[in-house]
């Protein structure tokens, strides 16, 4: 385990949290959940067949663990009442209502809606667009935030770049093809979401394959009036662009690039001009330079609900869920 994730843990235990977890048929989530219950991370909400979980539980302890099954809960008219009401202007009708609330993820998310838990994580099981539609129709955008992105705490061993090694990578998870006013607030949230998770000040570089007007077409310009709008919008950031990644990180390369930029080659918030490169340059870190990578982490959302990666580990949930209790505590 990093000493970024040892540092996430640690200020979960300090004020813990209650997440739920959806994917309660699903190995990893029990295994994850006993990890995290003897750590003393979080306390957790499996949802679900008490007897189903128990026996796919049966070499892990999860006694720790708070089991709910929707369909025989006494919140269930409730929560369905209170989604019928969030949905009716979209044609949502009661029982159409009681139908959705049953399904694990849409229960989970009413949930946090509701103050009875304080963040969900799933996506082991189900896809991006399944985990975070629920959460989109519930729990709706943060107070002030246009719109929700995704990104990856990436943390490389060895490194004398970024924050000791720590980046944050966006979008890299959820926002295909951001205009450049999307691409200026995912800028302004990942600024936050670094400061919030690695306890530093963020440095942000606005990543093109163009260092301050080296190459011009319309896919620099949008880097470029990004840049513009998010300087405008929060001037007091350190943030600069468009770049080149080397410019961006590499402070000998930034004094031949850009000498006047005043990131310095110091960046360690990363904001990539579309899904493509910012998800292909996650998995190439993490491959190549034997990267941990946690995420994708949602940015934007009311309360905090996270997405995992189908391919995660049990090692990678615990992660994750710590990250959302630190998210949580806000």
């Amino acid at each position: 385990m990093s000493k970024f994730l040892d540092r996430i843990s640690e200020r979960a235990k300090a004020d813990k949290k209650t997440i739920v977890l959806p994917e309660s048929t699903d190995i990893r989530t029990i295994e994850a959940t006993a990890i995290i219950l003897e750590k003393g991370i979080a306390n957790v909400v499996l949802v679900g067949d008490k007897d189903e979980i128990q026996e796919l539980a049966k070499e892990h302890d999860i006694s720790g663990a708070v089991i709910v099954n929707p369909e025989s809960s006494d919140k269930f008219d409730d929560y369905a009442n209170t989604f019928y009401e969030l949905r009716k202007h979209k044609g949502m009708t009661p029982e159409k209502a009681k139908e959705t609330i049953k399904n694990p993820l849409y229960w989970s998310v009413m949930m946090v809606k509701k103050g009875d838990a304080d963040g969900m994580v799933a996506g082991a099981v189900n896809s991006t667009a399944d985990t975070l539609r629920p959460s989109l129709q519930i729990l709706k955008t943060a107070p002030g935030t246009k719109l929700v992105s995704a990104f990856f705490i990436m943390v490389v061993p060895e490194c004398e770049f970024g924050e000791n090694g720590v980046f944050l990578y966006a979008d890299s998870g959820l926002v295909e093809n951001p205009d450049a006013d999307q691409l200026s607030e995912i800028a302004l949230s990942s600024a936050s979401s670094f400061k919030k998770l690695v306890e530093a000040e963020p440095r942000v570089a606005m990543l093109s394959y163009s260092s301050y007007g080296s190459a011009k077409s319309v896919l620099t310009e949008k880097v470029v009036e990004a840049t513009r709008l998010a300087k405008e919008k929060a001037p007091e950031l350190m943030l600069d662009g468009e770049l080149q990644v080397d410019a961006a990180i590499v402070p000998l390369v930034a004094k031949s690039k850009a000498p006047e930029s005043p990131i310095e080659g110091k960046a360690n918030t990363l904001i990539f001009p579309d899904l493509n490169s910012g998800n292909i340059a996650y998995k190439l870190t993490e491959r190549l330079a034997k990267a941990e990578a946690y995420g994708p982490i949602t940015q934007g959302i009311a309360k905090p609900v996270n997405d995992l990666s189908r391919g995660c580990s049990a090692e990678d949930i615990v992660g994750v869920v710590a990250i959302t209790c630190v998210q949580a505590q806000d």
